[in-house]
């Protein structure tokens, strides 16, 4: 599955291309588990990867150039969502755990070495309840340049909520009931922002984005019609802002959407799609905020893998 390399162009008279980096990592016999989820720490260059399975290290860390400088294991059951916060006062991994052992059902904070600094939730219980705040099967976070924490909390588990969290982990909003309208969700699995402010959450039982203000959590609208055959699994935008990153796993695809305009949702507008071979199964992926690499954290393939633009256009595919 490593022997793919990708270059279509399309559309646009200056139009950038992903290849994929076929040297990352250096050595893929470390992937020793279902791969999950991957974060990407961009002002140091480390890319992190968690798997599953039993009497392997869950935390595994390489350098941007694919070289493995260590794994951790400790207090991480069965990780699911992952997330680098990489600022010049703040530099840690967030990992949502859906164990049902003694560290499950939790929102986890670390060091860049493993050491566990903050735990929110109960571990091992699975709850409802707000406080103290309990998860169920939490799926991914994203934390803002501020410190605010936005969380999906519903992988097929009894929530399906979206959770803001100021940096000293207080409540600021929340949308937390299952259906189909707006602002509520069935399986909400992904979650990101955008430069103008927006959240964005990929609502995957629903086959749709629903897209809130991260400062009031109001809903201002939905994509609906890019995801007629399946929902979206994971959502990322490019470093410049002007593309939404894509991936749905059944299909082993990944898409790259047009961003709308500020004070504007509209409808989707999909620009190209990079399809993998069948039963690499994308469930998660994340990019590189500094030299727009995309990474892909893919559970049937058992692998996680690099895209790099091949010139300075982050905002095209190449498929």
């Amino acid at each position: 599955l490593r022997n793919f390399a990708f270059r279509i162009s399309w559309k646009s008279e200056k139009v950038a291309s992903y290849r994929l980096d076929l040297s990352w990592p250096k050595y893929s016999d470390y992937f020793t588990g279902a791969t999950f989820c991957v974060a990407v720490d961009s002002l140091n260059g480390l890319v992190y990867v968690a798997q599953r399975g039993d009497n392997i290290p869950k935390v595994l860390v390489f350098t941007e150039d694919g070289y493995f400088l260590r794994a951790w294991n400790f207090t991480v059951d069965t990780p699911h969502g992952m997330f680098a916060a990489s600022t010049l006062h703040e530099q840690s991994v967030w990992i949502t755990d859906v164990g049902s052992g003694s560290y499950g059902h939790t929102v986890k904070k670390y060091n860049t070495f493993g050491d566990l600094v903050q735990v929110l939730g109960t571990p091992g219980e699975k709850g409802t309840g707000l406080n103290p705040l309990q998860f169920d099967n939490p799926a991914e976070l994203y934390v803002d340049d501020t410190g605010d924490i936005y969380i999906v909390d519903g992988d097929g588990g009894l929530n399906n909520r979206l959770i803001k969290l100021s940096q000293d982990f207080m409540i600021l909003w929340l949308h937390g009931e299952k259906g189909t309208g707006p602002a509520k969700f069935n399986i909400p699995h992904s979650v990101t922002l955008d430069s103008s402010g927006r959240v964005w959450v990929a609502d995957r039982g629903n086959k749709r984005i629903q897209v809130f203000d991260k400062d009031t959590g109001e809903w201002l609208g939905e994509w609906k019609s890019c995801f007629t055959e399946e929902g979206p699994s994971s959502v990322r935008f490019t470093p410049d802002g002007k593309y939404l990153i894509v991936a749905q796993l059944n299909l082993s695809r990944l898409s790259l959407l047009a961003a709308p305009p500020v004070g504007s949702i509209g409808d989707c507008s999909m620009i190209s799609t990079i399809q993998l071979p069948d039963q690499v199964l994308p469930h998660l992926l994340e990019v590189d905020r500094k030299t727009g690499a995309i990474y892909v954290a893919e559970i049937g393939a058992k692998q996680v893998q690099k895209y790099v633009p091949l010139n300075s256009y982050v905002p095209a595919f190449g498929a």
